[in-house]
């Protein structure tokens, strides 16, 4: 374990983690903080209020923590269970805009501003390969940064708790057996962590396509990297309009322009059952705490041709980034 952790390999991630920590960790505290923050003075706005005018103002970011705090005063567990779930799911969707937000300019970046900076021939005189380099920085992007938010989500929601905590203290209810007690909303964190996996790997079409423009390009890779697909899209739809040959319009958005841009979207990799009737059916009928997807739909995933599909083609793409860092040493 020992020679792992000072590997050569295990360097290059932290030396990704190093440089990009402020938004692979500070900018996920930060917006879990703002929540929580407006979760707080939401709640003290609603006990003035309450208190001046005998009525009630809604407050909470998921569902309402006023029911929360009805459902404990009525000591209705499942109901207040099934609020704890969606409050820790909203944790893990704000989380999720975050992350794809930081991942897809993280990677788009990732190459193109070693050479912008010319620090590419500084860590070229040092004995580490492209290969080792490249795909450091696909690890940091599909698996690192995912647990870290991860993380994140499960210290702001114990956070947010114990906020609940204090107020329902505040109401004469016991938090410990309210709040504390269930393991329903960490069962559903842990769903969030068996994920990482699958979307890792779903993820690798736009990972792929990020790098290769970060890789190729002299300047502006998000102009090439996002608007090619989308011109071609305007263009592929144009040609349909006017009755010519074309590739068919919700393949072209969805499976092309959709896998190379949004796949490092978190739990993206449900559109593979989109066609699906009965595991749409499945979705639909599912409780808050089990809408990151069964432990069985998520690893079925790499069952799927689209799956497989989509990773050969995003390696594919990660090998030519790999070639265009060889030999392009700076802007």
């Amino acid at each position: 374990m020992n020679a792992m952790l000072k590997s050569p390999f295990a360097w290059l991630l932290k030396r990704e983690y190093w440089e990009h920590r402020r938004s692979f960790l500070r900018t996920q505290w930060v917006v879990a903080a703002v929540v929580i923050a407006l979760t707080i003075l939401g709640i003290i706005a609603a006990e003035v209020w309450g208190a001046r005018t005998g009525n009630n103002i809604q407050i909470g970011f998921s569902g309402s923590l006023n029911d929360a705090l009805q459902n404990g005063l009525s000591q209705n567990t499942d109901a207040l269970v099934r609020g704890l779930d969606s409050m820790l799911l909203s944790f893990g969707l704000i989380a999720s805009i975050v992350l794809f937000f930081v991942v897809f300019f993280y990677l788009l970046g990732a190459l193109y501003d070693d050479r912008r900076d010319r620090s590419i021939l500084f860590w070229k005189s040092l004995p580490v390969s492209d290969t080792a380099t490249v795909i450091a920085k696909v690890v940091s992007a599909t698996v690192v940064a995912p647990i870290i938010a991860v993380i994140v989500v499960l210290a702001a929601y114990i956070v947010q708790q114990i906020v609940m905590s204090i107020w329902f203290g505040a109401h004469g209810l016991n938090p410990f057996t309210l709040i504390w007690a269930h393991v329903g909303p960490f069962s559903t964190w842990l769903h969030l962590v068996a994920a990482i996996p699958v979307d890792a790997v779903w993820a690798l079409p736009t990972v792929g396509w990020l790098l290769f423009w970060s890789a190729a390009v002299r300047s502006k890779p998000f102009l090439w990297a996002v608007f090619i697909p989308i011109i071609a899209g305007v263009l592929n739809f144009w040609v349909g309009l006017i009755g010519l040959p074309h590739v068919n319009i919700g393949f072209f958005w969805g499976d092309l322009v959709g896998r190379a841009l949004l796949s490092v979207f978190p739990g993206s990799w449900m559109a593979v059952y989109r066609n699906d009737p009965s595991m749409l059916n499945q979705l639909t009928n599912m409780s808050a705490g089990e809408h990151v997807g069964t432990y069985g739909m998520m690893y079925h995933t790499f069952l799927t041709p689209d799956m497989w599909i989509g990773a050969a083609v995003g390696i594919a793409l990660i090998a030519a980034a790999i070639w265009f860092r060889r030999w392009r040493d700076e802007v």
